[in-house]
């Protein structure tokens, strides 16, 4: 019945060494208000001076989103005061952002394409970060002037699976250029979501209702399911327009609803006039030339392993989804084994095994030590079921490969004299079975392969195991 509108406002913290107008260092983990300065403190006579390292980073996710890039960008005065802000306002950009109209694919799951617009991405200052303890509020202002790109959305989503697409996307997107480290939790990728209904078939946009500073994206998607439940409901009962207003509201995470906030302000609540206080941004010819040249990105690398490595397009897409993942693999493939098995081995075997905070970026199995794992299965040297034993040891012990598979006795054997000797054995063990396999009860075979293994302790080679025994029992 209903039509679901949606458009993102993703905040992106950028990694610069400083912040966007002083030299302050950008940190989470610092004492608090121990990274600040009278210009970031908005002490009287401070002035600001722009980091060009964040006009470099924006040129890069311009070029990634096939975006306009403004040769000639200005900053913006946008009023407002909350706590956490010393300036009372925000340093931004209104009336011409650095990037304009771009555009990001997304795969959808019946195998189309879909692509979302982006408008435009703009720079501007972070406040600071209130902490609530008890009856008890504080500021940390060591966030106060970090450098941000938001990065906006035309209401091109149509579902809560579109939108986290996109969202996961542009956090890849994010993490390959390395212009971010979009953390989440620590608040350096903000999303706002704007969710608006309409009936299936009309083309107007109603009122749209802001939900603000989701922190993962399983709770995003839950607060537009929960957003477009009321929507529907208030749509339903005949009071969509007195309940439903334009505003900003909250996600509670707990109780798993959406409370509102504040009315949604509109630009002249803002106050939006031009800075005074900061000369035009200027991206030069040697900027454009050089920061344009942007690393592989995840589609282009997706491609690339299919062709190149011959992996399946899920898997590929698996894979190139994470930067870190998708260095680890091609690490590997540097052991010069199959892609098949180092696909496996990855995503399968060591991603089970990553628990906590342990991750692919800081396993104790790098990717030089699971392709030498894999190199060993490949040429023999251990069966699959027993690297699965060494993968485990070198989880908790710092040992190279060969090292572990010596350490636990698990070396295959391939020696034709010293399987063949054990074959005779369990043959002349087992008279009657012999007798019962020659009769036709085929089953049996499995029985001596096994006793063979058990009597090798799984070191024997099992291909070899099977081609003794064949010989020998007919």
């Amino acid at each position: 019945m209903f039509e679901v509108v949606i458009g993102l406002e993703v905040h992106v913290q950028l990694n610069t060494k400083t912040k966007l107008f002083c030299s302050c260092a950008t940190s989470f983990n610092h004492k608090q208000n121990t990274n600040t300065c009278p210009t970031c403190l908005a002490l009287p006579g401070a002035l600001p001076v722009l980091n060009k390292e964040v006009l470099q980073k924006a040129v890069m996710l311009g070029t990634a989103l096939g975006a306009t890039i403004n040769r000639t960008s200005y900053f913006d005065r946008k009023s407002y005061f909350y706590p956490d802000s010393p300036t009372a306002y925000q340093i931004t950009q209104f009336y011409t952002p650095v990037i304009q109209n771009g555009s990001l694919d997304i795969d959808l799951e019946d195998g189309t394409k879909k692509t979302i617009r982006v408008g435009f991405a703009h720079i501007e200052a972070d406040a600071g970060k209130n902490i609530h303890e008890g009856d008890l509020s504080k500021v940390d202002l060591n966030r106060a002037g970090t450098p941000l790109l938001e990065i906006v959305t035309q209401p091109d989503m149509r579902s809560a699976d579109e939108a986290i697409l996109y969202l996961k996307k542009l956090h890849s997107i994010i993490r390959y250029l390395d212009i971010g480290d979009a953390n989440m939790q620590e608040g350096s990728f903000r999303v706002d979501v704007n969710v608006s209904i309409r009936p299936k078939g009309d083309e107007k946009l109603y009122t749209r209702v802001e939900v603000k500073n989701i922190n993962s994206f399983k709770f995003i998607e839950k607060a537009i399911e929960v957003e477009v439940r009321r929507q529907s409901e208030a749509w339903e009962d005949g009071v969509y327009d007195t309940e439903i207003r334009q505003e900003t509201r909250l996600f509670d995470q707990v109780k798993i609803e959406t409370r509102s906030m504040r009315g949604k302000e509109e630009a002249a609540d803002y106050r939006y006039f031009p800075e005074p206080d900061l000369l035009k941004a200027v991206v030069t010819d040697e900027m454009m030339e050089k920061y344009s040249k942007i690393p592989e990105l995840p589609d282009a690398k997706r491609d690339r392993f299919i062709n190149e490595f011959g992996l399946n397009a899920y898997n590929a897409g698996v894979i190139t989804a994470s930067v870190e993942m998708a260095q680890f693999f091609e690490e590997m493939m540097a052991e010069g084994i199959s892609a098949k098995n180092a696909t496996t081995w990855l995503t399968v075997e060591l991603l089970a095994r990553l628990k906590g905070d342990v991750n692919i970026s800081n396993t104790p199995v790098n990717a030089k030590k699971l392709g030498t794992l894999v190199k060993r299965i490949e040429d023999q040297s251990v069966s699959g079921k027993a690297a699965k034993e060494v993968l485990d040891y070198l989880m908790e012990n710092d040992s190279d490969v060969d090292s572990a598979i010596d350490t636990l006795g698990l070396k295959q054997v391939t020696d034709m004299g010293a399987i063949e000797a054990i074959c005779d054995e369990i043959i002349a063990a087992n008279p009657e079975k012999v007798e019962q396999l020659k009769g036709g009860k085929d089953k049996l075979f499995g029985f001596f392969v096994g006793q063979v293994m058990k009597a090798s302790k799984g070191s024997a080679n099992p291909q070899v195991v099977n081609e003794i025994l064949k010989a020998k029992l007919g």
